[in-house]
C-alpha cells in the first residue's frame, strides 16, 4: 500500500512540474560579460531544477561571442580576454555535458572569427546561420533572453 501511495505522490509531484524553455542568444564581444552570462545560465538553471521543475535551455552564439568554442581561443583572443574566455568555455562544457543544454554556433560568425570549423569543441553544433535556430526555437515556445 505504502508502494502506491508513494508512486501516487510521485506522479502528482511530476504533474506539478513546471517546464522553463529559453534560448539564450549571444552576440557580445566582451569576454568578462559573456562569461558572466553563462555562469548565470548555469545557475539560473541550477535554481530551476531546485525547485523540482525543469529546465530546457539553448544557446545560441554569433558575432563576437564565438571564441570560447574553439578548443585553440588562446590563438584568436587577446591575452587580458583569456581568463573569462576560458571559464566561459568550461561552463558552456558543463551545460552541454552535464545538464544537455544545446549549444549552436554560428558558422558565418565562425569564418569572421577566423575560426574553422575542425576546432570546434565537439558537443557544439554548427549552423549555416544562427539566427534561423534562434527563430525555430521561438516558434518552438522558447523564451529569447539576449546578451548583446
Amino acid at each position: 500500500m505504502k508502494k502506491y501511495i508513494f508512486l501516487i505522490v510521485g506522479l502528482v509531484s511530476l504533474m506539478q512540474a513546471q517546464e522553463y524553455k529559453s534560448v539564450f542568444d549571444c552576440s557580445s564581444d566582451n569576454a568578462r560579460f559573456v562569461m558572466s552570462r553563462m555562469n548565470l545560465i548555469e545557475r539560473t538553471m541550477g535554481m530551476i531544477e531546485q525547485n523540482g521543475d525543469k529546465a530546457d535551455f539553448a544557446i545560441t552564439l554569433h558575432g563576437g561571442c564565438v571564441p570560447m568554442v574553439s578548443n585553440v581561443y588562446d590563438e584568436i583572443v587577446p591575452d587580458e580576454d583569456m581568463p573569462y574566455i576560458k571559464m566561459a568555455q568550461e561552463t558552456i562544457t558543463r551545460l552541454a555535458q552535464k545538464k544537455k543544454v544545446k549549444i549552436i554556433v554560428c558558422a558565418m560568425s565562425l569564418n569572421a572569427n577566423a575560426i574553422d570549423e575542425k576546432e570546434v569543441l565537439p558537443f557544439i553544433q554548427i549552423s549555416k546561420n544562427s539566427f534561423i535556430d534562434t527563430i525555430g526555437l521561438q516558434n518552438k515556445g522558447y523564451a529569447l533572453m539576449t546578451f548583446k
